[in-house]
């Protein structure tokens, strides 16, 4: 067993995260803070957790030391305390977005201020497995990943990696959310009557998580663009990438390649049937879940390829693949606490 803490519990995100640390056979949870609920039970705010911990909010300042502590804080604030936070716990995984990028100047350009730890930026692993696995496996600090890059990443990463893509071709990704990607707290857009019945584009290009695909995908910047939309739905995302492939790539090579890549890692399904109602990757059926769905569609008349990931933005697209990194860190299967298969109908 290991003791884990969680800064900032009280969000959505902290929330997803407790629910699975709390069920996992290897993790004691220790302490979750919260300033805005402080000494309040963690059920009186997700009450999903009634009868399963008696734990009450605590004071971040009176944390204790721990083997792997969660920085489960809103974007921004753990660059400012992560010297103090690494004297608490020899690992630390933060799901916000500050140290997904490796790059100081990359930083500021995609998020608009200099980054306050800038040395501490090479020494975090970007938080995905199926980028990282033997990486993951050594470190000490893993950074989070931003969902809307995770289901783009994953989109085209068996092919980036089996180099099917038209190198000289645009990749245009859209991606539909659903509401808990606003956060617990919301703004305007987020009210029922707001977000109810929509499918509302809220950033054609230029969204923060192109910086993780740009940075991961290795592609230039000038040929990647995501733009997102929010649909009528709480958890989940879908990223539909539209690109074209070498001239000469079938739809054989396309198996071949995605097969490889849901081969080589245990949450990657392949989604591409020829009857039922879910033919393709369709975010409702992962929601609780920690798997993302791939499937592709190619045109061989003209080389267009259309390739899909669904997710569970709040596990796969953060708690879940954090839960995964510390894991592979911690030496142990990497599934563990993460075989939840979903519910239908739902």
């Amino acid at each position: 067993m290991i003791t884990a803490s969680i800064i900032g519990s009280s969000g959505y995100g902290g929330g997803e995260l407790l629910r699975l640390l709390l069920a996992h056979p290897c993790v004691e949870v220790k302490q979750v803070t919260s300033r805005s609920h402080l000494g309040e039970y963690v059920y009186q705010v997700h009450p999903n957790l009634r009868k399963r911990t008696q734990l009450k909010f605590s004071d971040p300042a009176a944390l204790e030391p721990v083997d792997v502590l969660f920085l489960a804080q809103p974007h921004g604030q753990a660059q400012h305390h992560i010297a103090e936070y690494a004297k608490l716990a020899p690992r630390i995984v933060d799901l916000s977005a500050d140290f997904r990028l490796r790059d100081a100047a990359f930083y500021e350009q995609w998020y608009g201020e200099k980054h306050a730890a800038p040395e501490w930026l090479s020494r975090f692993v970007y938080g995905l497995p199926e980028l990282h696995r033997e990486e993951l496996k050594s470190a000490s600090y893993i950074s989070g990943v931003g969902c809307n890059a995770t289901a783009s990443n994953l989109a085209l990463l068996p092919l980036i990696k089996s180099d099917l893509l038209d190198p000289l071709s645009p990749i245009f990704i859209e991606i539909k959310v659903g509401s808990s990607e606003g956060g617990a707290e919301g703004n305007s857009g987020s009210l029922h009557a707001e977000r109810a019945n929509v499918i509302r584009t809220f950033s054609a290009f230029g969204h923060r998580h192109t910086a993780e695909v740009i940075q991961e995908m290795g592609v230039n910047a000038s040929r990647v663009s995501l733009t997102m939309t929010a649909v009528d739905l709480v958890r989940g995302a879908l990223a539909t990438a539209h690109a074209k492939v070498k001239q000469g790539v079938v739809t054989k090579d396309l198996w071949k390649a995605y097969r490889a890549v849901a081969n080589e890692n245990p949450f990657v399904r392949v989604v591409k049937e020829q009857r039922g109602i879910y033919r393709v990757p369709e975010p409702k059926i992962l929601a609780g879940t920690n798997y993302a769905d791939l499937g592709f569609e190619l045109d061989e008349s003209n080389g267009h390829i259309v390739s899909m990931c669904a997710i569970d933005n709040l596990m796969k697209g953060a708690c879940g693949s954090a839960v995964q990194c510390m894991n592979l860190m911690m030496g142990w299967d990497e599934a563990m606490g993460l075989e939840f298969m979903g519910l239908h109908p739902i």
